[in-house]
């Protein structure tokens, strides 16, 4: 079942994400409660979990970034439960939330630690962009950019 991140997910959602083996250069792990409550709580953020008999095993972060804009973060599924398209229901999630409030697009970033699930994002419809990402973490390399248009005409 996916639902949206309540704040009494955050222990979980953060668990989610730690267990889903970043590398460890990547500042993903050294995210802490406290960043993700500011960024899921945020004035227009949120997120959802995937929820298994009561048990969150996979999540996913979302914020605006302007007004045609809506940025997908921390998408993470626990290591045991992937393979079941959990992942591209997440992000499915999200890209009805953008649609449901008028973006005209999801854009995202994957560090250059992670860059092989750029396939699973492109058999979604993503699509690298040049732009640069707001939210880049300092003193980490440039992540790459990959935009999916959910109004025509937008990428």
């Amino acid at each position: 079942m996916i639902r949206p991140a309540k704040s009494t997910d955050l222990p979980a959602f953060h668990a989610v994400m730690m267990a889903a083996g970043m590398d460890a250069r990547s500042s993903w792990n050294r995210t802490t409660l406290k960043d993700l409550e500011e960024s899921l709580f945020a004035l227009a953020a949120g997120g959802f979990v995937a929820v298994d008999r009561e048990e969150v095993i996979g999540c996913v972060g979302f914020r605006p970034d302007g007004p045609e804009t809506l940025t997908l973060s921390r998408l993470a599924i626990l290591p045991q439960s992937r393979g079941q398209g959990l992942g591209a229901a997440l992000v499915r999630a999200v890209e009805g939330r953008a649609a449901q409030h008028g973006f005209g697009r999801v854009l995202l970033a994957v560090s250059q630690f992670n860059l092989d699930v750029v396939p699973f994002y492109e058999r979604l419809g993503y699509r690298q962009s040049d732009e640069r990402y707001a939210f880049a973490s300092l003193g980490s390399p440039a992540p790459l950019v990959l935009v999916k248009a959910i109004k025509e005409g937008l990428s």
